[in-house]
Parts: C-alpha cells; sequence; structure tokens
C-alpha cells in the first residue's frame, strides 16, 4: 500500500471532493488539504526529480522546509515555477505539472546524470569546461543556462494585480500556534493594537497536527476558543495566509496571499498583498522545522520527516504508507510514532541509536519493533521498500516497509532575528542553533525560542506577550493558563549522520545532506579535503542550503559533518547567516501597483491642455511628459519652430511651464540657519524679498543640484531644484533635518504639484507681467528690482508669488499659482499679450536659451564635478560651514587641469558641435592621454545665427580665444572650434537686469 485517507481523522471536509490533475493525470482530495495531501492521500509517491543528479524525488515535509515536491502550478499567463505542494491549498480545478525532467516524471533522460555521478563532485563546474576554450560560447555556455533552474516561469505578462499596504500596531506576533496564540491573547486582553500574521490558512500549528490535551480540551478545540475570543477583540487583527518575510531598520515586511488559494483572483482582489508592517514590539513564534538525519538512501521517495508523517495523519486524515520504519534520535520522534499508530497508520518499527529511551515512550508503541541502531541502507528502485539497520552490537538486520520517517530534532525558526544582525549559537542540549543576542524590540518563544514542550509554549508565549505590551505601554497580566495532560518528553541526541558502512561487498548509497542540491556527505568531506572548511566556502563550492528551502532541512546536518571531519565542534565550525525574504515572495508583490504604465506614471505639467490644444510636440522629461515645441502651420521641421521661439523670446515675449521644478517649502524658526547648511551659499544674509540662486553640495565635496532659493518672511523660504533631482534634494534635507541636525526647529514641505509655475521672458515681459497683476503693483526696476520676490494676487483675486528670475537671459518674471489655476494664467497670458508678440515655447527652446546665456543645467551636473569647474568656486570658499565645504576645497576637485566650464564655437561658423565629443589639442592624436575634456550641451543658436556648445575643458578659464579639436568618434565627428566664455548672448547681464 503506498499511501491512502484514513477513514476518519483530520480537519478535511469529507463531504465535499476537488478534482484537481498531476501532470495530466486526475486526482480528488477534500477542502482544507494541501496538493501534497492530497497527493499521498491518492497514492502518488514519485512527484519531482533532484536538480543535479534527476533523481527520484517525494514528499519529505510538511510545510514550507519542503525540498523535494516543487511543481507548476496553472498554466499561460499565470504558470509558477518551484511552488511548494506542500503549502499549495488544494482547490478544484488545480492544475499542477512536475518539473526538471525530461519527457517525464517517471522516464527523465537526464537521469543518466547519476550515473556520471563521480564526474559532478562538488565544484565540478569550477574544475571542467576550462578546454577546448573555443567551445565555451558555442557548447558550455548554453548547456549551463539550459540545466540551470528547476521550472519554467511563464514569458507572459503576469495577468494578475498585487497591492502594498502599511499597518501600524503594539505588538506584532509572528506565527499562530500554542505561543503565538497565547502571546496575541495576553498583548490583546490589556488593549494594546496586535497582529497576529499566520502563513496558513488555519490558526493552531502543531495544535492541528500533534494530539495534545490542553485543559479539557484537544488542540483543534483550545485553538477554536481561543480564536473567537481574538476575533471579539477589536484592538486584534489576525492576518491569514501572510508570511512575515522579513525584519529590517523598524519595519518587518510580510506578504499575504490573498487569493492564491483560488483558481483565479476574484474581480478587483489582488493575488497578493505586500504588507509593510510597523511594531512596537515584535514576538516571534514561528515553531521549528525538523531536522532529518542523513544516512544511506536518505533520498527515495518514501523517506520524510517524521513529525510530517504525523501531520499528515492528524491534520489530514492521510497514512503515509502501509508500513512505516520510524527513525529518530529524539523524543519527538517516539509522539510522532505513537500519533501515527493512534490515528491508524501501521507503525512497523521504531530505530532510535540511543542506548536510553523514555519507558513512557516505548510504552505508547506495544505494536512496533523497537530497535536500538541506525538505518545503512535503504531498499527500493523507485520508492523504499525496506531497510537495513545495523543494531547497536554490530548485527545487521533487514525487513520491508513502504515508508521511513526520520526525526533527528527541531531547529528554531529564529531566521527573522538573524536579519537585524543577530548571530545564533549553538545549544548542545537541543542539538540545535538558537537565537543570540535577539535584537531590541523583538522576543522569540515557544518552539522558536527552543523551547518544545507543549506547557512551556504556552507559558513562554503569554510571557512574551504580557512583556511585549507592558514595553508598548500597556498594562497586561500574566493569564490562568490550562494545563497540559500527559505532555511527552522532548529530548534530543546530536545525532546528525549515519558513517556506517554495509558489509558484504555492497557499495555504500549516496547520503544526501541537501535533497533538492544533491549534496552528499562525501561533496561535503571532498570540499574539507580541498581546503573548504569555512562554512562560508562551503555553501558555495558545494551549494549546501543554496536552494529555494534556503537549507531549512540542510544546513545544520551539512555543517555537522563538516565540524567532524575537521576535528572541530558545531560552534566551532559556525553557521550561514539568514537572509531575507525566508519564503519565497512574488516579484509582482514588491511591485505593487508600479507595473506597465503605472510603473512610472507619466505626470503632466497643470498647463497640459493648454499644450495639447496648441498642437505641441510632447516629450518625456524623466517623469514628465512636457510640450517640445509648438509647431505653427507651415512650420515642416522641429528646428524651424524652435529657432522661431527663441527669436521671439529674444525680441518680444514668450512664456513656458517652469512648474516641473522641484519646489519646497522651508518654515520654522531655525529655517534660515538649516538652509545655511544645506546651501553653499550664504543664505543667513539673504533679506526677505529676495532670491538668490542656490548651489548644493554633496558630503564629498561634488556639485550635487543647483536651484534658487526665495525668502518671503523670515522664517519662510521657497527653494526650487531641478526637475531631474526634485526627489533626491527632498530625501536630502529631511535626512539633514531628521539625522544630522534633529535640534532645529524647522519644517520641510514638497510642494511641487500644489504649484504652477510659469515663466515670462523677453523684452515685453514687464508689460505683459503687468497687465495681469494686481493694481498699483510697481514692476519697475526701483520697485521690484532683478532677484526680487513677491506675494500678490493675479487675475483679480488669484493668489500668487512673484519672482523676478531669468534663465533665458532676458527680462523674466516667474508667476506661481495654485496648480488647477495654472492653465487659466496661462491663457490670459498669451491673449493678454497677443499685441505684444507672446509666445508659447517648449522645453527644446528652453533650452536652447539657457545654452546661448551659459547657465549650467542637469548636463553640466553629471555627479562628477566640483564648483570650481562650474566656476562657482566663490561659493564653497564663503566663511561658515555647510555640507560639503570642507571636501570641496580637496586640490583634486580645485585643479583647473579637471576641467572648466567654457563656450565653445565651430571654428568655421557652421558644423554642428556634438554632446559628449572629446577635446583634444590640435595635431594630437586620438589618444585618452591627450583628452582634456568633453562637450556637455551643444545647440544651433538662432540668435547669433552658427552652433554653440558648452564644455568642461582643462585649464579651460585660461584658453579663451584658443583653438581646439573636437573630436567624436562614435558618429564620426572631427571638427574645430574656438574656446568663449560660456555666456554667449549679453555676458554682461544688461538684459536680465533691464
Amino acid at each position: 500500500m503506498s499511501g491512502y485517507r484514513l477513514p476518519r481523522g483530520g480537519l478535511v471536509d469529507r463531504a465535499r471532493s476537488l478534482p484537481f490533475s498531476f501532470d495530466g493525470n486526475s486526482f480528488a482530495g477534500h477542502p482544507g488539504d494541501t496538493l501534497a495531501s492530497a497527493l499521498l492521500a491518492s497514492g502518488a509517491r514519485l512527484v519531482g526529480r533532484s536538480f543535479k543528479y534527476h533523481r527520484r524525488r517525494g514528499i519529505v515535509a510538511l510545510g514550507p522546509d519542503e525540498p523535494n515536491a516543487l511543481v507548476e502550478l496553472r498554466s499561460g499567463a499565470r504558470r509558477e515555477p518551484n511552488s511548494k505542494a506542500t503549502t499549495t491549498e488544494l482547490y478544484a480545478g488545480l492544475e499542477a505539472a512536475s518539473q526538471n525532467r525530461w519527457p517525464s516524471l517517471g522516464f527523465d533522460v537526464m537521469a543518466v546524470n547519476g550515473l556520471l555521478s563521480p564526474l559532478f563532485v562538488a565544484g565540478f563546474y569550477y574544475k571542467t569546461f576550462k578546454w577546448p576554450s573555443a567551445l565555451w560560447e558555442k557548447l558550455y555556455e548554453p548547456l549551463i543556462r539550459r540545466a540551470a533552474g528547476l521550472g519554467r516561469a511563464s514569458g507572459l505578462p503576469d495577468p494578475d494585480a498585487y497591492e502594498t499596504a502599511t499597518a501600524h500596531c503594539d505588538v506584532l506576533v509572528v506565527g499562530a500556534g500554542p505561543a503565538g496564540l497565547a502571546a496575541a491573547l495576553a498583548a490583546g486582553r490589556s488593549g494594546a493594537r496586535v497582529i497576529l500574521a499566520e502563513r496558513d490558512p488555519r490558526l493552531g500549528g502543531r495544535l492541528l497536527a500533534e494530539r495534545h490535551g490542553i485543559g479539557d480540551q484537544d488542540g483543534p478545540a483550545h485553538v477554536a476558543i481561543v480564536e473567537a475570543e481574538l476575533a471579539a477583540l477589536p484592538n486584534v487583527r489576525v492576518f491569514r495566509r501572510t508570511t512575515v518575510f522579513g525584519a529590517y531598520d523598524g519595519e518587518v515586511g510580510a506578504v499575504e496571499r490573498v487569493a492564491d488559494h483560488l483558481p483565479v483572483p476574484p474581480a478587483g482582489t489582488p493575488r497578493q498583498r505586500l504588507w509593510t508592517i510597523v511594531p512596537k514590539r515584535m514576538v516571534i513564534a514561528a515553531g521549528a522545522t525538523e531536522r532529518p538525519i542523513v544516512f544511506p538512501g536518505n533520498d527515495l521517495p518514501g523517506v520524510m520527516l517524521a513529525g510530517a508523517a504525523q501531520g499528515y495523519a492528524l491534520h489530514y486524515g492521510v497514512a503515509v504508507g502501509g508500513s512505516v520504519a520510524v527513525f529518530t534520535a529524539c523524543d519527538a520522534g517516539w509522539t510522532a510514532a505513537a500519533d501515527m499508530a493512534a490515528a491508524g497508520v501501521t507503525v512497523r518499527a521504531v530505530i532510535d541509536p540511543r542506548a536510553e529511551v523514555a519507558p513512557a515512550l516505548k510504552a505508547a508503541l506495544p505494536a512496533a519493533e523497537r530497535l536500538t541502531g541506525e538505518i545503512v541502507a535503504v531498499a527500493g528502485r523507485g520508492t523504499v521498500a525496506g531497510v537495513t539497520v545495523r543494531l547497536a552490537g554490530g548485527v545487521l538486520r533487514s525487513f520491508p516497509c513502504d515508508t521511513v520517517a526520520v526525526g533527528g530534532g527541531w531547529q528554531p525558526n529564529m531566521q527573522l532575528a538573524g536579519h537585524l544582525g543577530d548571530r545564533p549559537v549553538y545549544d548542545p542540549d537541543l542539538a540545535a542553533f538558537v537565537a543570540g543576542k535577539v535584537p531590541a524590540g523583538m522576543a522569540l518563544a515557544g518552539a522558536a525560542a527552543g523551547a518544545f514542550g507543549l506547557g512551556d509554549c504556552l507559558s513562554g508565549g503569554a510571557a512574551a506577550g504580557v512583556a511585549a505590551a507592558d514595553a508598548a505601554g500597556f498594562a497586561a497580566t500574566m493569564p490562568d493558563l490550562p494545563a497540559v495532560a500527559g505532555e511527552a518528553p522532548t529530548a534530543t541526541a546530536a545525532f546528525f549522520h549515519v558513517t556506517s558502512q554495509v558489509t558484504g561487498g555492497k557499495p555504500r548509497q549516496k547520503a544526501f545532506a541537501d535533497l533538492q542540491h544533491d549534496v552528499t556527505d562525501a561533496d561535503v568531506a571532498l570540499a574539507a579535503r580541498e581546503g573548504y572548511v569555512s562554512v562560508e566556502h562551503l555553501k558555495r563550492y558545494t551549494t549546501l542550503g543554496m536552494a529555494t528551502d534556503q537549507g531549512r532541512t540542510a544546513n545544520l546536518n551539512g555543517l555537522a559533518i563538516l565540524a567532524a571531519l575537521t576535528g572541530r565542534t558545531i560552534p566551532e565550525t559556525g553557521i550561514v547567516t539568514a537572509r531575507p525574504p525566508v519564503e519565497p515572495v512574488a516579484i509582482g508583490a514588491f511591485a505593487g501597483h508600479h507595473r506597465g504604465k503605472a510603473f512610472r506614471p507619466r505626470r503632466l505639467a497643470p498647463t497640459q491642455a493648454v499644450a495639447e490644444a496648441r498642437g505641441a510636440a510632447m516629450i518625456e522629461v524623466g517623469p514628465w511628459w512636457r510640450a517640445q515645441y509648438f509647431p505653427l502651420p507651415g512650420e515642416t521641421t522641429w528646428r524651424e519652430t524652435v529657432d522661431r521661439e527663441v527669436k521671439a523670446v529674444r525680441a518680444g515675449v514668450g512664456v513656458t511651464d517652469m512648474s516641473t521644478l522641484g519646489k519646497i517649502e522651508v518654515g520654522g524658526p531655525d529655517a534660515a540657519r538649516f538652509l545655511d547648511r544645506v546651501y553653499a551659499n550664504d543664505v543667513l544674509k539673504l533679506k526677505v524679498g529676495r532670491c538668490a540662486y542656490g548651489l548644493m553640495l554633496r558630503e564629498d565635496g561634488f556639485a550635487f543640484d543647483d536651484g534658487t532659493i526665495a525668502r518671503l518672511g523670515d522664517s519662510r523660504f521657497v527653494v526650487t531644484t531641478s526637475t531631474a533631482h526634485a526627489a533626491a534634494v527632498m530625501e536630502h534635507m529631511e535626512f539633514c533635518r531628521q539625522a544630522l541636525w534633529p535640534e532645529l526647529d524647522v519644517a520641510i514641505a514638497s510642494v511641487s504639484e500644489q504649484w504652477a509655475q510659469l515663466a515670462v521672458a523677453g523684452p515685453n515681459a514687464r508689460a505683459l507681467v503687468a497687465r495681469v497683476l494686481e493694481p498699483g503693483f510697481d514692476l519697475s526696476n526701483a520697485g521690484f528690482p532683478f532677484v526680487a520676490c513677491a506675494e500678490t494676487t493675479v487675475l483679480g483675486d488669484l493668489r500668487a508669488r512673484l519672482f523676478r528670475l531669468s534663465f533665458s537671459g532676458e527680462l523674466a518674471y516667474e508667476i506661481a499659482v495654485p496648480a488647477a489655476s495654472g492653465a487659466r494664467l496661462m491663457q490670459e497670458l498669451l491673449a493678454r499679450g497677443a499685441d505684444l508678440g507672446a509666445v508659447p515655447y517648449g522645453t527644446e527652446t528652453v533650452g536652447v536659451l539657457r545654452i546661448e546665456k551659459g547657465h549650467p543645467a542637469g548636463a553640466e551636473f553629471s555627479g562628477q564635478v566640483s564648483a570650481h569647474q562650474l566656476g562657482l568656486g566663490g561659493f564653497a570658499a564663503r566663511p561658515g560651514d555647510c555640507i560639503g565645504r570642507v571636501l570641496a576645497a580637496r586640490h583634486e576637485l580645485t585643479d583647473p587641469a579637471r576641467g572648466r566650464l567654457v563656450g565653445l564655437v565651430p571654428a568655421d561658423g557652421a558644423t554642428p558641435l556634438r554632446t559628449g565629443s572629446h577635446l583634444l589639442p590640435v595635431g594630437a592624436p586620438a589618444e585618452a592621454i591627450n583628452d582634456q575634456g568633453y562637450v556637455t550641451s551643444a545647440a544651433f543658436s538662432p540668435t547669433l545665427g552658427h552652433p554653440v556648445a558648452l564644455a568642461y575643458l582643462a585649464h579651460g578659464d585660461r584658453r579663451r580665444g584658443e583653438t581646439i579639436r573636437v573630436f567624436d568618434p562614435l558618429r564620426g565627428g572631427d571638427t574645430l572650434a574656438t574656446v568663449v566664455a560660456p555666456a554667449f548672448v549679453d555676458p554682461e547681464g544688461t538684459r536680465s537686469r533691464g
């Protein structure tokens, strides 16, 4: 008998049947089943193939620690590889397929790798494929890439939706087993806001998979009582199907599998939801993972964990076999055997290497043979058919069985503590690693803390919940706990590996430490012989613990084998650190809504409707969708339109939308002091009603961003940033406020989307602005000089901010109004300025105007230039301190050889200069040693009638009038240019001050 549904017991709904398919074959299970339990109940033993040798593999575990039963779920665009059958909830119509085999699971051609196993030893890929080198790209690499991985991901777009959400709580409890339930109830009764996160659909954990008497109820009945009280507490939230996968600074990440148990998510429902949970205190009650024993033949289908076999019998009503041999080195294995026997499973024998076992454990299994020894061989080709046991006296004993349930002990699930730097320590009494110095605000309880007795789990969980609630500011009291009836002992021996050989000339079967990656004890021994005795080296050389289960059932055994081979203790050998996520999370969950067009939503300027109505050509500028230029009927090229717009601004007046610039309001008594430290400018001297050019340095002294600083009041400022660096500058200022100078009384708010800001530039700008301003506002040079700012009204009663700033080099103003009124203001400006020649202009014209004027922008702020290169070294040399001031004075950043911003004009007055071209001395070969700079921005200047460019040139400020070679190897450009000042138009600045 290969497996069947027990006639009674379990928590499945036997009244309903759920059809499903596996590899095209039809099966049926019940609501409450997992795919694994339904397959076992249907007699399916073979479920997968191993990674390297393609050996036959069966179900091993009960939950996320499963190394073998990895399947592909669903089909088409929803096909998902490497899903664990043990955690996949069964539903009607479920489609599953085995993976990593061809052409079929029963007959896998790649199983020939097993015959070639002497060639595929540990680290074989470091020692092979070296000759002949010509075959690497043609043969070796394609073969390796084709063999990599296990399942096949769908190449189609994911049709499902995902969500992200944030939750705050006083106490987060991870795991809803006996300890987690006790912790959540104790904390919840105090009034604390509690979140209880459980990865399974049902609460209870081990209480559903073991026989326990708690008070006068069994485990499931006790769970139902606690669950009902938790549901009645309004301050407690229970997240089912939710895995807390990572602990981070001040928060944890969790994924809620909202609809993975359904064929297709209902309309409007996400498949998964990614939670960011911010708890004041956290209780980790995530249980423990059962550790197998490494012995010859331990990978045959039918060899599984004893706790899993116990769970399948009690939770799902499934017998994992018709004749079960239990091989254990801990008391829990005996308890599992007794629970299976009580549920109706035939337990043939219990094999235990320990000389002494508690009499009560033996008495609970009167029908099973009790053997002191160890399994040294497993019979059977496709599945277990029997075992050979070496008894304590050395005698071999063989007998038939179809299942081997293995229990080597339990390893606490304390990975979350490790995510915050905790280094586990080895506990010889438990033969397991436990948490060392637990991070502040976190506590472990129950099996996660190494307490495996049920009574200890209940009391430890309740105490942890009380302590967490108290620490969060709530008065919690220790509850009265029900008594645990007939609690079994939990002793464990440090028995990891069977080293015995079968006599009689038979070769020793392979003994696997890592079932998924086919890492054997011989591989560990080879690594040790070759000097890979560090646990991190062993991991990478053999791939021990690097599979999808992160070594849950493999790491400790592999390290114990290494310790024995090198003559060290397990603590001396060490352990590899845990890393998030503790379980796989769909990539879509991390993306949330940020997919497709929503990955980076297109941001629209307040005047978008006006631009579209006027037929503007649009262009992406970072996340923004902006008007590039405004063609008129009869204009056939973009150059024709841009030249017209530039001339219109220089001769008349133009209007453009500058709303995409970052806008940040800074206020508070210490606002000026704060900005004085953030900017290289001397902000303390800036008067109310005035603006200043603002240069921001990074901590390493390089130029970060530029913009403007306007002082609207003694403690009120509004600063602008470049469009590209708006978010980065905001983050930088918040970091400075919160981390560097928390003592400063200052508030910061991004108002980029609250205000529309239009630039009005050109000789007629003053006349046009006067037509929309409140009556009586003095726009004269005396009343509102260059770099002045004021709060006013426009268009009658529309509140506004007015700045006299110029990015074009012309007389110019910027008017800021509430964003919703931006389109109205632009329409009014163009309408009222028609007789003044007012035209709208776009980003292309803005770029040409600023290059003509020599204003540096994004291309010049590459992150690798200094203030001195920009010609702004005086800012960094001012009195007082600011971020980056000291390092900005380094010789490497002030050396003229780094380059200075210069202007270039073609020597022939006609050849275009291209961005990215290198600058070389005339006559020098195009070699790196002769490279003296590069072109940053280039354009045709309609004002001057010839091309111009900005560039960084070594010692450029002393080389004006010199001829330089402009070399573009990528596009075949090679011409001569004359070095000039970067300001091509109005270098004295009389126009902007006029």
